[in-house]
């Protein structure tokens, strides 16, 4: 490994294998990719349905919630990829961009550039989507974006059912119209996942100019002078100093980005010396503005032995692994989310403010387990996910101790009107399971049950049962008010050569799942640092 590059990007995520593969496509241009994590060969990345495996494991960074102070002091795992292709290694693949109106609210807030007709287009260049085209999508992308290879019968009958319970359908939530009930598409290859490890990264691989080194965890950014020169990491208990002679590039995520900074000694100062760092750059918005989407859920109990409910056991998996590598079918190919829906909680609101996701088998989550607990019986899970927070929390660090886990608060519930529009979803997923279209195949609702009924209890309910979407963003926010840390360029305010890229640069959330917008962001963020002209 060289000890001098152009460009050392910083985490090999979602953002960031889309950089490594842009800023190396000319072979002048050296570029170092440094990931914590380990090589993605697995198994368990590559088969869809392996992800719910994976989420306890070395493949993740387990993060875990401080005390939520409106949630009666409950704690929650809050996982991130630690792997190549980091968080799309190890997620559901859903296939979901957001709004107009998200990006058109970002631009409003003083970030040109980044309105929805500036971003369309790097979606489009990175998709090549099987069944869609069009004004809305790309069909020569490196990212292979497919209908599922199956819907569970209870997929159908929610999709149905949502009809029924006034819901339209839509054909396509990443078109014209988000709003409405739909199959989604999902981020897979031949019914194999489709990272940004294997769309962006693994084809380009072998290019002479293109360093990839995993199990490299960055502990500092050299800055001398305002000027990002380098970094420092841990590499098989050594440490190792690589320079950059233009950018250093932060694509570590929504937990781990903050984090490196205030490492660095880039982040509100006072706070930076109250843990013995010393600042390098007074830059207060460092760490805040972070939030996550939070989600309540209904199970009930089948009729009918048709969900996926007890498939994982040892008998049924090995069936289903030898179908899925004979045929590349069965529930080795299922994501668990097969269908879903964009409503409004209020005809106030101007566009889809809460996310439901339809889950065909029982599935419950308690605070700090590593995975979801399977319920004994068939049965279904309807979530409903407050898409647009009001709430906002932070990333802080405890002591100056790298290895040390930053203080992770999201501060959920924190504004009252995110309990509200909760409720709201809550009584949309009662609705739904009330449509005629479920009644053959449902018996009763099994958690909370029909006790839970008021306002008040349902409030009470999301309180002690209500769980993150896992979509932290927002840490290193875009714009140009005192707390942005990243101007519309993703330049790190008052820092030369250095630049965020990833999910944390959001200054809002989007609405729905952040797996394809980062990438948007990493590609829209490659052109920024070439100083190319929009595609």
């Amino acid at each position: 490994m060289a000890k001098t590059y152009d460009y050392i990007v910083i985490g090999a995520g979602a953002a960031g294998c889309v950089l490594a593969n842009r800023l190396s496509a000319d072979p002048g241009t050296s570029v170092l990719l440094l990931e914590a994590g380990g090589r993605d060969v697995s198994p368990l990345v590559h088969i869809p349905a392996g992800f719910s495996m994976l989420m306890g494991t070395k493949a993740n960074w387990i993060f875990d919630t401080v005390p939520q102070k409106f949630m009666r002091g409950r704690r929650m795992f809050l996982p991130q990829g630690k792997v190549l292709g980091g968080s799309t290694a190890v997620n559901a693949m859903l296939y979901v961009r957001g709004n107009r109106g998200d990006y058109d609210g970002w631009r409003d807030l003083g970030n040109k550039g980044w309105g929805y007709d500036d971003v369309l287009p790097y979606f489009k260049v990175q998709e090549r989507n099987e069944r869609l085209a069009g004004e809305y999508h790309g069909v020569d992308g490196e990212l292979n974006v497919a209908d599922q290879v199956q819907h569970n019968p209870m997929s159908n009958a929610f999709v149905r059912a949502a009809q029924e319970a006034g819901i339209p359908y839509t054909a396509d939530p990443n078109g014209a119209t988000q709003e409405g009930v739909f199959y989604h598409q999902v981020t897979q290859r031949k019914a194999r996942r489709e990272s940004a490890a294997t769309a962006f990264l693994h084809p380009v691989r072998k290019r002479r100019n293109l360093t990839v080194r995993t199990g490299a965890d960055v502990t500092r950014i050299l800055v001398t002078d305002k000027r990002a020169h380098g970094v420092v990491f841990a590499s098989g208990g050594k440490q190792f100093k690589v320079e950059a002679t233009r950018e250093v590039i932060l694509s570590a995520g929504a937990i781990n980005s903050p984090r490196l900074l205030l490492l660095s000694g880039i982040g509100p100062a006072d706070e930076l010396r109250a843990i013995g760092i010393e600042p390098v750059h007074d830059l207060p918005g460092v760490g805040k503005n972070l939030h996550d989407q939070l989600e309540v859920y209904i199970t009930a109990e089948a009729a009918e032995p048709v969900t996926y409910s007890g498939e994982n056991r040892p008998h049924r998996a090995a069936l289903h692994a030898l179908q899925y590598l004979l045929y590349r079918t069965g529930p080795a190919t299922a994501t668990i989310t097969e269908a879903g829906a964009f409503v409004h909680s209020s005809d106030d609101v101007a566009y889809p403010d809460i996310q439901l996701h339809m889950l065909p088998a029982y599935v419950v989550w308690k605070d700090l387990a590593r995975s979801a607990d399977k319920v004994d019986g068939h049965g279904i899970t309807i979530l409903a996910c407050h898409i647009r927070p009001k709430s906002r929390g932070e990333v802080t660090l405890t002591c100056a101790d790298p290895a040390a886990p930053p203080a992770v608060n999201p501060n959920y519930l924190s504004h009252p009107d995110d309990l509200d529009v909760a409720v709201k979803g809550f009584r949309w997923i009662r609705k739904v399971l009330a449509a005629e279209a479920f009644r053959p195949y449902l018996k009763q609702e099994r958690l909370p049950g029909r006790q839970v009924e008021t306002d008040e209890e349902i409030r009470d309910f999301i309180i002690q049962w209500g769980k993150t979407d896992y979509h932290p963003v927002g840490s290193c926010k875009m714009g140009v008010d005192e707390l942005a840390v990243v101007d519309p360029e993703l330049r790190v305010r008052g820092i030369d050569g250095l630049r965020v890229i990833d999910s944390s640069i959001m200054p809002s959330i989007i609405s729905g799942n952040t797996q394809a917008p980062s990438m948007m962001i990493g590609e829209k963020g490659a052109a920024l640092v070439l100083g190319r002209e929009p595609v």
